[in-house]
């Protein structure tokens, strides 16, 4: 499958076939890895950063740790992440399938690195060719030493890769900022006590 838009939900075998081609291909981007510690990201993209707390102490970190391998961040109504029992491990590589407008669009990424240190863990993924961005992504969960206090944080950098997503550029900056927010409210939701109120966002 190489379309990048369709009309119709694409099947699991759809799927399959579209990282398969992916897959064997570079990363369709400068900069790789730049989001892992933020310092120098490429000129000229545009730069999204967000952050929620989700708790304190060892407990709500490992349950934001646990959230984080489920892929939680991406159990969204409009969004499908194929497959979600990847595992996190570099070269492993991804689509997300989101629906917008009464179609649903195609995008492969690959892990490009993985954080796993005793107060942080996450991961990077960056854009293949068939994606209609092109850029890397940073999904991190930090235990703070000093104030004991647990939090999610995405950064990216991006430019439009595919003309439609150049044309409706604003639309597309619209859904990346709705995409930081419904992520930080699935992490909360998976992270915080049943007891303790959500966090508006």
């Amino acid at each position: 499958m190489a379309a990048l838009f369709v009309f119709t939900e694409p099947t699991s075998a759809q799927l399959d076939e579209f990282l398969a081609a992916q897959a064997a291909l570079p990363l369709a981007y400068e900069g790789q890895g730049a989001t892992r510690d933020g310092v120098a990201l490429p000129a000229g993209c545009a730069v999204d950063r967000a952050r929620v707390s989700l708790g304190r102490g060892r407990d709500a970190f490992e349950r934001a740790v646990a959230a984080m391998r489920r892929w939680t961040m991406f159990a969204l109504p409009w969004l499908r992440l194929y497959r979600a029992d990847t595992p996190l491990e570099v070269g492993r590589v991804v689509a997300i399938v989101p629906w917008h407008f009464g179609f649903w669009s195609l995008n492969a990424c690959r892990i490009v690195y993985v954080i796993a240190e005793e107060r942080r863990f996450g991961f990077g993924y960056g854009t293949l060719p068939a994606h209609v961005e092109s850029g890397e992504e940073r999904f991190l969960v930090e235990w703070d030493a000093a104030s004991d206090e647990v939090r999610y944080d995405i950064l990216a950098f991006s430019r439009p890769a595919h003309p439609l997503a150049q044309l409706a550029y604003p639309v597309a900056r619209l859904f990346q900022k709705r995409f930081a927010a419904d992520s930080r409210r699935a992490m909360v939701a998976a992270v915080k006590p049943a007891d303790q109120s959500d966090i508006s966002l």
